[in-house]
């Protein structure tokens, strides 16, 4: 092929591309102030469900491998180390690419961007579960790492166009329930396909992930103008100014926004370092507890898998009521709920490592404590985020704190796995007792942030019961 027509393919291609996962038209408003308010209320309510049901099956072929590893560590030979290798490589790829996807998250098509990352992820998990060479495994699932970050982003553009800052806090807290919903339901599903073999804990959540991407293609939109809506109305922002141009619907003076909404504001920083800690605790409970129950304290697999469903279930009460308290008495001041969240999750990781001893009964009670506790922060720091940096960079400072809440796998992956092989159990949870208490500090110097745009006095449930 000539060269000038390599470069004029080439160019089809990055156009045709641009097309693809371009934010969505405008198309003709919808007339009629009644009919606009029953749309609006329509698609929320849609958007809010679908992009519950997406994420959630997002969890289905990513925190599909803690539970298969102790048959990988039999079937394959593969040890502690190398599989907390595996967990650090995937977390830290997830976190540079939610990062990275968060700029385009917030200038791209939603619906497209979210169906995409899935079906590449369930094409990786394929590949893994087809796999037994040692290298093999690590770069799928490094690739597979890579496309999970683009489902956040998406979702976090989603919701910031569709919903006010006052309503924020609660509908948020309401969608971080499909974090507790995917990964409980897919280690009750994989704690009885590992029992038959490990690789069907990647083939049928695959199978999963692919139906759902269908589901979303039908169901997703874009931002309200891409129905026929106007845009959601969003209080002022203080020290923002307005538009000056780039239209309806773009954001103003994007590079800007980005320095002094995200980069220059010392509260997502913080944010971002306590988000470090809490991911460390709950990623090692998700990553590693169904190596600790069986290993450690006798528990079967399969009951192992049901123990730490009630650690990610219980995290949906912990998100909802986190949600509800923040919008109720803190006046939206997220921050200060996780502070004080966290208070507890140190007590609780405590308990488990110093008495719950082998008891079943007191052990899941305890896990479903420590869940309860570490999702409320780890819900809430995203909603803070997207409230400090406005909708116009919210999934850039999701992906900010999302990238130090993945690279924390550097320690609850590859770093505890080596601790527990070098040291023991009892190392390990002396180690996740030091990360609640380190995510507790950062969280009380945040104490003073405030919400931009958030007034308690519009916020549902802020007057009354």
């Amino acid at each position: 092929m000539p060269a000038h027509e390599k470069k004029s393919f080439a160019r089809d291609a990055f156009d045709a591309a641009v097309r693809f996962f371009g934010p969505a038209p405008a198309v003709t408003p919808v007339a009629g102030g009644e009919r606009v308010r029953e749309g609006v209320a329509f698609w929320q309510r849609r958007v809010l469900l679908s992009t519950i049901i997406g994420y959630a099956v997002y969890y289905f072929v990513r925190k599909n491998l803690g539970i298969a590893m102790p048959a990988m560590e039999q079937d394959l030979g593969i040890g502690k180390a190398q599989l907390g290798l595996f967990l650090t490589l995937h977390g830290v790829l997830y976190g540079v690419s939610k990062f990275a996807n968060g700029f385009l998250g917030d200038r791209c098509n939603a619906r497209v961007f979210m169906v995409c990352g899935l079906l590449a992820s369930a094409g990786f998990n394929v590949m893994f579960g087809f796999s037994s060479v040692t290298v093999a495994l690590g770069i799928f699932w490094l690739l597979n790492g890579w496309f999970q970050g683009m489902g956040f982003p998406p979702c976090a553009r989603l919701l910031t166009h569709w919903f006010t800052p006052e309503k924020l806090v609660t509908r948020m807290a309401v969608w971080n329930i499909s974090h507790t919903i995917g990964g409980g339901l897919i280690v009750i599903i994989c704690g009885y396909l590992v029992v038959w073999d490990w690789r069907l804990c990647f083939f049928v959540p695959a199978a999963l992930a692919i139906i759902c991407s269908l589901y979303l293609w039908k169901t997703l939109p874009d931002t309200p103008a891409s129905v026929g809506l106007p845009e959601i109305s969003h209080a002022a922002q203080p020290g923002i100014s307005a538009p000056a141009s780039g239209g309806p619907g773009k954001p103003p003076g994007f590079g800007a926004v980005l320095r002094n909404n995200v980069f220059k504001n010392k509260y997502i920083w913080l944010l971002a370092f306590a988000n470090f800690f809490v991911y460390t605790i709950r990623y090692a409970v998700l990553d590693w507890g169904p190596s600790l129950l069986t290993q450690a304290k006798g528990v079967p697999i399969q009951h192992a898998g049901w123990m730490i469903a009630a650690f990610e279930l219980s995290g949906l009460a912990g998100t909802l009521l986190a949600g509800w308290v923040a919008a109720r008495f803190f006046g939206g001041r997220c921050i200060r709920v996780c502070a004080l969240y966290m208070v507890f999750t140190l007590g609780a990781v405590l308990l488990f490592w110093r008495v719950a001893g082998d008891s079943k009964m007191l052990n899941t009670i305890l896990l479903g404590s420590i869940g309860f506790l570490i999702y409320g922060p780890q819900s809430l720091v995203g909603t803070a985020a997207a409230n400090l940096a406005t909708k116009h960079a919210a999934a850039t400072a999701i992906g900010l704190t999302g990238l130090f809440g993945y690279a924390s796998t550097v320690l609850s992956g590859w770093g505890l796995g080596a601790l527990v092989q070098a040291r023991g159990w009892n190392a390990g949870l002396a180690g996740l007792g030091i990360a609640a208490i380190l995510g507790m500090i950062f969280f009380f110097i945040a104490w003073p942030a405030k919400a931009h745009g958030y007034d308690p006095d519009k916020t549902e449930g802020a007057a009354s019961g």
